[in-house]
């Protein structure tokens, strides 16, 4: 979990500045609103992992968890780092279907893991409609 975050962390180091310089649909959120919604999702991801882990050790679950883990982290440095908005955009879709399958493994294993989940899965849906339209207005 904390590597995953460090990752996104350290190619992010210059996202502000770059989230600026684009062009943004108008309903793209303001930049700080960034760090703080990341924190609460990252405490969610681990605790939905952690108890997921409590019920059936590394699993296909926990596979499932991990695979969506890196997929996260590969995605901040193509798109901010690289710039490849396109690329991240297909990159976010992936991520998209390995946090549903994370929340379907999670699902038989431990509701409360798989409820966890959800808000993640609804704002990587919001970045990925935001990545898009960032790739359209910027490609």
């Amino acid at each position: 979990m904390f590597a995953a975050a460090a990752v996104g962390s350290l190619a992010a180091s210059n996202a502000a500045a770059r989230y600026a310089s684009i062009e943004q649909p108008t309903w793209a959120p303001p930049p700080w609103l960034f760090g703080p919604v990341w924190t609460v999702l990252y405490v969610t991801i681990a605790l939905a992992g952690w108890l997921a882990w409590r019920r059936v050790g590394f699993s296909p679950a926990l596979v499932a968890w991990v695979v969506q883990l890196v997929l996260n982290a590969a995605w901040t440095p193509l798109f901010f780092a690289a710039g490849r908005y396109g690329l991240a955009f297909a990159e976010v879709v992936l991520l998209w279907l390995a946090i549903g399958a994370t929340v379907l493994f999670f699902r038989r294993v431990s509701r409360p893991a798989a409820a966890l989940m959800l808000p993640y899965w609804a704002w990587v849906t919001f970045a990925a409609a935001l990545n898009y339209s960032v790739w359209q207005l910027n490609g």
